[in-house]
């Protein structure tokens, strides 16, 4: 299967935030560089892909399709001692999580979902989990379903935030990149998407575009 996790997503009638994980929620680029270290390996971001920059440390040649894939398998399988949450990725989604309906969509082998549930889990993130090796767009699409709620997207790869709104128009975009020599070299997403560099400036379109009147901290009311 292409899709796995579809089952796990409930809508309840709210807005609904549809979002990625890999450098979104949880880093990746980092500790996957870091993972390629621990195997004698280095990533050099001379362009925006892996197969080719991928080298080994003791000579830099680059090693074939098959290596790299091999790589993201091994990292996949050992994710839970890699990746861990962007630092306002967890306050935010748990107040979004009030008012919306938060949903991941990784790009990643199904067969890793279990992985990526447990280790979502151990970290506090308890939303339906969608994997997928299909195109974003579709897989969203069948997630809104025929929901008139308002939705949003949330990726840091451009062609996922165009491929999602080609299927759900109305949907807001939020491209959100992190601060990596890999990213500066990625394509822009050039559909009217949002750009965004955290959680905490996502969290400002979004309540904006739901309408949601964000609650003041307590210490804020008492000072007031």
């Amino acid at each position: 299967m292409k899709t796995v996790g579809l089952e796990s997503v409930t809508l309840s009638g709210r807005p609904v935030i549809i979002s990625d994980v890999d450098d979104v929620v949880l880093s990746f680029i980092d500790p996957f560089q870091r993972f390629l270290e621990a195997n004698a390996l280095r990533f050099l971001p001379r362009s925006f892909r892996l197969t080719g920059n991928i080298v080994r440390a003791s000579n830099e040649e680059a090693i074939d399709e098959l290596a790299v894939r091999k790589m993201l398998h091994d990292f996949f399988e050992a994710q839970a001692d890699w990746q861990l949450p962007f630092d306002d990725a967890p306050a935010t989604l748990e107040l979004l999580a009030k008012d919306a309906d938060v949903i991941f969509l990784t790009a990643m082998p199904p067969g890793f979902l279990n992985q990526r549930r447990a280790l979502l889990d151990t970290l506090g993130f308890h939303y339906p989990l969608v994997a997928t090796l299909e195109p974003k767009g579709l897989v969203a699409a069948r997630i809104m379903g025929a929901s008139p709620s308002k939705s949003v997207f949330i990726d840091d790869m451009a062609h996922n935030v165009i491929s999602v709104g080609d299927h759900l128009p109305d949907c807001l975009l939020i491209h959100m990149p992190p601060d990596s020599p890999v990213h500066a070299m990625a394509p822009k997403a050039d559909n009217g998407a949002v750009i965004a560099r955290s959680w905490t400036e996502a969290k400002t379109h979004i309540i904006g575009h739901f309408g949601i009147t964000e609650t003041p901290p307590i210490q804020a009311i008492t000072n007031a």
